[in-house]
């Protein structure tokens, strides 16, 4: 097994744990790839290194440090390979993570075997304007439909098969995948959805209505979100630059092809991870 280290450098506690993982691999004599550009932060004499893209075409597995947002953008570069992703967290609260900072030694278990491969749903968000695709994006967390830089209500039409299910008008909505389910959607108050379960989810975010309660759809539904015209409304997929949606656009939604592979070589499972790291807090430090 050939192994990519990717580290979130501009993380605080990254390097530490990047170099305790090389100091893990070398012991154990296990085949590791760095990208070039990490090159003189991480003296690594064992290690191949290649520019970055040629990781995920040449390695087995990608090793993610950092906090969700790394090991979810490098879950989105591995789907096109087929590559899996262990998130090693350095960050904060790091809900991806398979393993803590101080946990590095149990990258043993991913050497021998050892592991389990969760293979999370993704959304395809395409935008259309005029009838054509100008854009497809796919999500591992959520798309998000928000105002673009102006403090006022946007206003969103949402269908479903081609059948209206509801006009929305507020700070804007999160269509999210099961795994998204405790991130932003958590905090607007939609709930949490087991990640192996399968379907699409659309939470309203401070709507102007009494009784707008977030619905949870089949995963082979088809939304369809249409800003009103004037609207001044932007799409960002998985917390990335906002796109503005064009004035006469649409947005459809529908499940992926794809899958995001997500290792896990702790036997704790889903609602472990909930309770330790929502429920009481994370109090598990990045490192020792």
């Amino acid at each position: 097994m050939k192994v990519a280290l990717l580290p979130n450098l501009t993380r605080e506690d990254a390097l530490l744990v990047t170099r305790k993982l090389i100091e893990t691999f070398d012991k154990l004599g296990a085949s590791y790839c760095i990208a070039l550009e990490d090159k003189n932060l991480l003296k690594a004499p064992l290690a191949q290194f290649m520019p970055r893209a040629g990781l995920f075409e040449h390695c087995d597995v990608i090793i993610a440090i950092g906090g969700d947002g790394t090991i979810i953008h490098a879950a989105k570069q591995a789907v096109p390979y087929g590559k899996p992703v262990l998130g090693v967290n350095a960050g904060r609260l790091a809900f991806m993570a398979g393993l803590e900072g101080n946990e590095t030694g149990l990258v043993v278990n991913l050497l021998n075997g050892n592991y389990n491969v969760d293979r999370r749903m993704l959304l395809q968000a395409e935008v259309f304007d005029d009838g054509k695709c100008v854009c497809s994006n796919l999500c591992v967390n959520d798309a998000v439909f928000s105002r673009a830089g102006q403090m006022k209500l946007v206003e969103l039409f949402v269908d479903c098969g081609g059948k209206r299910i509801n006009d929305y008008s507020g700070d804007g909505i999160i269509v999210a995948t099961p795994t998204g389910s405790t991130a932003y959607s958590l905090s607007a108050g939609g709930p949490v959805i087991d990640p192996c379960v399968e379907g699409i989810l659309l939470t309203p975010v401070c709507t102007h209505a009494l009784f707008a309660r977030p619905l949870f759809f089949s995963p082979d539904s088809v939304l369809t979100v249409t800003p009103a015209a004037g609207g001044n409304v932007s799409l960002y997929c998985d917390a990335d630059d906002g796109m503005p949606l064009p004035e006469t656009g649409r947005v459809v939604v529908t499940k992926a092809k794809q899958t995001a592979d997500f290792i896990r070589v702790k036997s704790d499972m889903f609602f472990d991870i909930l309770n330790s790291k929502l429920i009481r807090g994370s109090d598990t430090p990045a490192i020792d």
